[in-house]
C-alpha cells in the first residue's frame, strides 16, 4: 500500500496563502506535484465543500481540512507548517499546523483505521510539539508514520482504545461514564473527540469507555459497561445506533466538535449529572425496557431537525436514485407509450406485459391497445425490456416516501418508530401528500412512538412494548391525526387549487399566467399534492384533445412536464458550476439528477430540497415558473403525458420547448447558487469526513 504521506507531501515554514482557501489549494497542489492526484480542481472542490459546513480548525493551532474525493485512488495526507498562522476557524486563533486529509471515495477498512489513528494523535500535545520542532519533512514523515502503522494482527481494526470498549466497567472505585462519537462519515472528528473525551476523563480521574461509530467500524459497548455508568455523553451529529441501549441513563449532548473544545467541560456536566439524576436530562425510556427514543440532552431545535431530516434523506436517496434511472430506462427502451393506460381503463400497461410475457415468450403487441389508438414503436422485445424497467422503477419509487417517512420516525424513537413511521410514508401515497405528507407523518410517527416509549408499565408486560405495543399504538394514533385530522383539509386544498386552475385555462388572454402558475405547483412539493394537482389538470384534457393540432389542453400539459423537468436539470447543473457548494453526496445525486430531469422524474430534486429546503425550493419554483410562462407564449404543444426528452416527437414547436427549458433551468440554477453563497456555513453534512 502507497505511503500515507512522503517527504515530498510536506512543507516547513511555508507561507502558502493569506487565507483558508488558498492554503487548501496550495496543499492540493503540493498532493498534484507528488503523483498523488490527477484532478487538483477536484480535490480542492471536495475539501472546501467540506470546509463549507463547519470549520476544521482546531484548539492548539491545528487545522484539518479533509474530504472523500473520487481524485485521489490511496489515503493521502499533506502537511505545512504555516508561516504565518492561517485563520481555519478555531476559538483560539490561527493554525501554524495544516494536515490536508484526502481519503477515496471507496476506501476500505485498512485506509480508514490509518486516518483514525491520525485523528487520535492530532489532540496529543506531545506529537503536535513533534511536528513543530521537526527541522526535515523527513522527521515530519517519522512522526506521523510512528502514529499510523497498523498491528499486522488486527489490520481492520480500528485504533485503541476504542476497541477495548466492549469490555465491562473495571472495579477501580472511579466514578465511571459511557459516551459515543460519530459524525457523518466517521473518521477525523469521530475519532477525535473520543481522544479529547479519554484525555479529559484522565485529567478528571474518571473511567470513561468510548463507542466510535465511525467508518473503520464499531464495537459496541457491553451491556454490563453500559449499566455500570453514571452517565452518558452522546457526541454526534447524526443518530445513535441503538440509542434505546442507553434509555434512562442520564444525558449530556453536543455535536461531535464540542468535545475537542471542551472536553474538561462535557466531563464535569457528566459527573454532576450523575451525582444528581433526578434533575439531569436523560435517555427516554427505561434501562428493562430497551425501547428508549431519543433524548437529546440540550441539542438545540436546529441541531435535532437537521439531524432527523437528514436521516430520513440518507435512507430515502438510493430508492429515489435506483426508482428512477430505472424509470427513465424504460421511456428509452419502450417509448413514453409504457406510461399510458389501457384504452378499456386498465391502468398498469407495463405491468400486465411483465406478469404475462418473458424472454422465452415475448408480448404481442397487439393484445395491449392503448388509448388513443397509441402503438408501442420498438417492437416486441425492446418494448418487454422497457416494460420491466419501469416496472422495477416503479416498485423501487415506490419506497421513496415510506423510506424518508419510516428514518425520520427512527432517528426521533428509534426502532420502534420505523413500523409506524413507514406506514405513514405509505398513507401519504394514499392520501396523495407526498413528501412533505412523508415528513409530517414520519414527525408525528416518531414523536407519538417516543412518547409511549416512555411510559411505566408492568414488568410482564415490558418485553411486548418495543414488538408489538409501541408499534400498534403509534400507528394507530398517528395513522388517525394524518387521516381524520389532516387528510380532509388537504383534499379540499386539492379541489380549490384544481378549480382555481381550470378557472384560469377557460379566461383568453391568461394562458402565460396558467403556465406560471402551473410552474410554481410543479416545482414546490416536487411529487406532492401540489404537483400531482398541476400533473393531473393537465392530463385530464389530454386524451380529447390529443388529434387536435392546436388545442389549449396541449399546452397545458407542454408547460407541466417542462416546468417539471426544470428541477432536477437545474440542481445537476448547479453542482457542476459550483461543486464547493454542495456536498459529496449531493454531487453524486447530481449525476442522476440529469437523467431524471430529463426524463421529467421531479422526484429527482427531493433530496436537494429535503436537505436545504430554504434556498432549493424558492430558486426551483422560480426556474419552473419562468419555464411554464414561456412554453405558454411560445405556443408549445404536447401530445404525451410522460417522457421528457424521449417524447420530442410528440412534441409542437420543438425550438420554443427547448428554449422554454434552457431559460427555467439557467434561472434556476443561478437562483440556488447565488442562495446557498450568501450562506454557505447552514449547507446540511451527509458525507463529508467528521
Amino acid at each position: 500500500m502507497t505511503d500515507l504521506i512522503t517527504a515530498d507531501l510536506v512543507r516547513l515554514d511555508a507561507d502558502l496563502g493569506a487565507d483558508k482557501d488558498t492554503v487548501i489549494r496550495s496543499l492540493a497542489e503540493v498532493v498534484g506535484a507528488a503523483g498523488r492526484t490527477g484532478d487538483v480542481d477536484q480535490l480542492v472542490a471536495d475539501a472546501m465543500a467540506r470546509e463549507s459546513q463547519s470549520a476544521t480548525g482546531l484548539p492548539g493551532g491545528i487545522a484539518i481540512p479533509h474530504c472523500r474525493t473520487a481524485a485521489v485512488a490511496e489515503p493521502t495526507l499533506a502537511f505545512a507548517r504555516l508561516s504565518p498562522g492561517i485563520d481555519f476557524g478555531a476559538k483560539d486563533g490561527s493554525a501554524d499546523l495544516a494536515f490536508l486529509i484526502s481519503a477515496p471515495a471507496g476506501g476500505d477498512a485498512t485506509h480508514l483505521t490509518l486516518l483514525t489513528q491520525l485523528a487520535r494523535a492530532l489532540v496529543k500535545r506531545e506529537f503536535t510539539d513533534g511536528l513543530r520542532q521537526a527541522e526535515t519533512p523527513e522527521q515530519v514523515v517519522e512522526l506521523v508514520s510512528g502514529v499510523v502503522q497498523l498491528d499486522d494482527a488486527a489490520p481492520a481494526a480500528p485504533a485503541a482504545p476504542a476497541a477495548a470498549a466492549s469490555a465491562p466497567a473495571a472495579p477501580s472505585g472511579k466514578p465511571s461514564l459511557v459516551a459515543v462519537t460519530a459524525c457523518p462519515t466517521g473518521i477525523a472528528h469521530t475519532y477525535m473527540a473520543a481522544e479529547a473525551l479519554e484525555a479529559a476523563a484522565e485529567r478528571a480521574g474518571v473511567e470513561i469507555h468510548v463507542e466510535t461509530q465511525g467508518s473503520a467500524g464499531s464495537t459496541p459497548l457491553a451491556p454490563e459497561t453500559i449499566a455500570a455508568a453514571g452517565a452518558v455523553i452522546f457526541s454526534v451529529d447524526v443518530g445513535v445506533r441503538d440509542r434505546s441501549r442507553f434509555a434512562g441513563k442520564p444525558l449530556v449532548s453536543s455535536g461531535v466538535k464540542r468535545p475537542i473544545d471542551e472536553g474538561d467541560a462535557m466531563i464535569s456536566e457528566a459527573l454532576a449529572y450523575a451525582a444528581d439524576p433526578a434533575t439531569a436530562p436523560k435517555v427516554e425510556g427505561t434501562a428493562t425496557e430497551g425501547a428508549g427514543t431519543a433524548g437529546r440532552g440540550g441539542e438545540s431545535f436546529g441541531a435535532t431537525t437537521r439531524r432527523v431530516l437528514m436521516t430520513g434523506v440518507s435512507y430515502m436517496i438510493p430508492f429515489v436514485a435506483a426508482g428512477g434511472l430505472l424509470i427513465a430506462l424504460g421511456f428509452l427502451f419502450a417509448g413514453y407509450e409504457i406510461a399510458l393506460n389501457y384504452r378499456n381503463g386498465d391502468p398498469d400497461v407495463a405491468k400486465n406485459i411483465v406478469l404475462n410475457s418473458s424472454f422465452a415468450n415475448l408480448p404481442n403487441l397487439s393484445d395491449y391497445p392503448l388509448a388513443n389508438n397509441e402503438v408501442f414503436p420498438h417492437g416486441a422485445l425492446l418494448t418487454y425490456i422497457g416494460a420491466l424497467l419501469f416496472t422495477l422503477g416503479g416498485a423501487a419509487f415506490g419506497f421513496l416516501v415510506p423510506a424518508l417517512a419510516g428514518y425520520i420516525a427512527y432517528a426521533i424513537a428509534d426502532r420502534p418508530g420505523i413500523a409506524p413511521g413507514f406506514v405513514m410514508g405509505a398513507v401519504a401515497g394514499v392520501t396523495g401528500t407526498g413528501f412533505i405528507g412523508g415528513i409530517i407523518g414520519g414527525v408525528l410517527a416518531g414523536i407519538i412512538a417516543g412518547w409511549i416509549s416512555g411510559w411505566k408499565v408492568p414488568a410482564w408486560a415490558r418485553g411486548l412494548m418495543p414488538v408489538l405495543v409501541i408499534p400498534l399504538l403509534a400507528t394507530l394514533l398517528t395513522g388517525l391525526i394524518v387521516v381524520v385530522v389532516l387528510g380532509k383539509p388537504l383534499q379540499l386544498l386539492t379541489t380549490a387549487l384544481t378549480d382555481g386552475l381550470n378557472g384560469l385555462g377557460d379566461r383568453p388572454g391568461l394562458a402565460i399566467v396558467l403556465g406560471v402558475v402551473l410552474g410554481l405547483m410543479m416545482a414546490f412539493d416536487m411529487g406532492g399534492p401540489l404537483n400531482k394537482t398541476a400533473y393531473a389538470f393537465a392530463t385530464a384534457g389530454l386524451g380529447a384533445a390529443a388529434t387536435a393540432t392546436d388545442a389549449p389542453e396541449l399546452k397545458v400539459m407542454a408547460a407541466v412536464m417542462l416546468a417539471g423537468m426544470v428541477p432536477p436539470i437545474a440542481l445537476a447543473l448547479a453542482t457542476v458550476v459550483r461543486p464547493a457548494l454542495f456536498t459529496v453526496q449531493e454531487r453524486e445525486n447530481g449525476k442522476a439528477a440529469w437523467l431524471m430531469g430529463a426524463s421529467f422524474i421531479t422526484e429527482g430534486a427531493i433530496p436537494f430540497a429535503a436537505a436545504d429546503p430554504l434556498r432549493v425550493i424558492p430558486s426551483i419554483m422560480l426556474g419552473s415558473a419562468v419555464t411554464g410562462g414561456l412554453a405558454e407564449a411560445f405556443d408549445v404543444t404536447l401530445r404525451a403525458p410522460h417522457g421528457g426528452i424521449f417524447v420530442l416527437f410528440a412534441v409542437g414547436n420543438i425550438g420554443g420547448f427547448l428554449i422554454s427549458l434552457v431559460a427555467g433551468v439557467l434561472v434556476a440554477a443561478a437562483s440556488v447558487v447565488a442562495l446557498k453563497s450568501t450562506a454557505r456555513t447552514t449547507l446540511s453534512e451527509v458525507t463529508p469526513i467528521g
